[in-house]
């Protein structure tokens, strides 16, 4: 990791990246497709940086996730599909993209927010993922009820444990089970992760000790400063301060892992981005020709189409690439 000179009010990600002999940044293979299904969620946190919440009427329609599931059966490189929004479940179609994306042979990932379990007429999905053996990377930003309710809402913290058991009774994050279940931190203010091995550990001891509660393995994740987290800076007047620490806590070995390299993102009404953070600050990928426009999942029989295209980035790629570096898999380095 580097000390970086730069220009926090507007850095240059591109320059920094090119200081490193880094650039351009280009897409290897694709290997997951995450979708986002839209922004209707039954919490409205105040991390989010895709402003998610219980008012929201963005929703993917069935002709789109059709879409999806055929881009998905034609492109034999992409292993998994991965499941995002707002709430995920809450998308009318969400059973259907699981159970296509089962049925063509892919992994399927969903990014849970665990309460959602709770919501009435949701009781079916604990069942139902175990069913389809979806892998779950579900959020819990502390192990103490404080924390997660400061950042997430009034009993926020209960209804996760709750869930978390409802769960571990079927299985998920149980030592040897192949059901899956990831847990995921976020800072609660302006400051990077703390290292994710050591963080992990106290996790389990604490959730084990209190709830006994299982799981396979933390992520960390930097908030990012788009959309919600960034309104939030702006009102603390901590942008700025917030900026700097990513820049000058860039680091140049997490550049082989970002996501971006590995991941396309499907918005919810089916154009095509870097990655998720790309969609939210609505950077899509640009179709080539005389006018450049956004690339969409009608416009490409594969994904493998877009291997190798450069990949679009902004001053928020910082956030990628401070400290241990973050993605939806956790830290990089």
């Amino acid at each position: 990791m580097e000390t970086v000179s730069c220009d926090t009010k507007q850095p240059d990600y591109e320059r920094v990246l090119r200081r490193h002999q880094l650039w351009p940044l280009r897409r290897g293979q694709v290997r997951t497709l995450q979708v986002n299904v839209g922004k209707l969620c039954n919490q409205a946190c105040h991390h989010c940086h895709v402003d998610a919440g219980p008012r929201r009427t963005e929703i993917m329609t069935r002709a789109t996730a059709e879409r999806v599931i055929a881009l998905l059966a034609a492109s034999p490189g992409v292993e998994a599909i991965d499941l995002t929004g707002g709430a995920p479940e809450l998308n009318p179609h969400f059973a259907f993209l699981v159970e296509q994306a089962r049925a063509v042979g892919r992994q399927v990932i969903v990014r849970c927010n665990l309460t959602v379990l709770l919501v009435p007429g949701m009781e079916h999905l604990p069942q139902f993922y175990r069913d389809q053996e979806v892998q779950l990377i579900c959020s819990m930003p502390c192990y103490t009820a404080e924390n997660v309710d400061r950042q997430r809402g009034q009993g926020v913290f209960d209804r996760s444990i709750e869930a978390l058991r409802l769960l571990n009774r079927l299985g998920y994050g149980c030592a040897g089970s192949p059901l899956t279940l990831h847990l995921v931190y976020n800072p609660l203010g302006a400051f990077l992760p703390p290292p994710q091995p050591a963080l992990e550990t106290r996790y389990r001891e604490e959730l084990g000790r209190l709830f006994g509660i299982e799981f396979h393995h933390l992520f960390t994740i930097t908030n990012m400063p788009i959309k919600r987290f960034a309104d939030q800076l702006q009102r603390w007047g901590k942008y700025d301060e917030y900026m700097g620490l990513l820049v000058n806590h860039f680091n140049p070995h997490t550049v082989p892992g970002l996501m971006c390299r590995s991941l396309v993102s499907v918005g919810w009404e089916g154009t095509l981005y870097d990655c998720d953070f790309n969609q939210m600050l609505e950077l899509p990928i640009r179709w080539g020709g005389p006018v450049a426009r956004p690339l969409t999942a009608w416009d490409v029989a594969r994904i493998d189409e877009i291997d190798g295209r450069e990949i679009r980035t902004a001053s928020h790629c910082f956030g990628c690439t401070a400290g241990a570096g973050s993605s939806c898999g956790g830290a990089l380095a």
